[in-house]
């Protein structure tokens, strides 16, 4: 509904929350086509970088308001800069991770553990 009149900027407020995998993928899927075939311009946002790797260009990392990183999606996920993005990468769980490594737990202000 939301590409109904073809809006020049979509902002997805977490748009995949609460969705099991398989919806997930739907979701996005409809997103992409529906961006691409009405050039639409979509802000995603989302604490999930495994779902905004899978649609977005550029990545904005905000921690309490303030923007910590930015830059093309690609460095963001594969370099991060800051520790908290690392965190938020060390988050991800993926089905060939190392299963005797903890997945990370963001707590306040505690960023050593995902920057090692």
């Amino acid at each position: 509904m939301a590409f109904a009149l073809r809006p020049k900027l979509l902002i997805a407020d977490e748009p995949t929350t609460a969705l099991d995998v398989s919806a997930q993928a739907q979701v996005l899927r409809e997103i992409k086509k529906l961006r691409d075939e009405q050039n639409t311009a979509v802000l995603l946002i989302s604490h999930n970088l495994a779902i905004v790797s899978q649609i977005c260009d550029n990545i904005a990392v905000m921690r309490k308001g303030a923007l910590v990183e930015y830059g093309r999606a690609k460095t963001v996920l594969r370099e991060p800069s800051h520790p908290y993005t690392r965190c938020l990468l060390g988050c991800i769980p993926y089905l060939n991770c190392d299963r005797s490594k903890k997945l990370y737990s963001i707590s306040e202000g505690d960023f050593a553990a995902c920057w090692k």
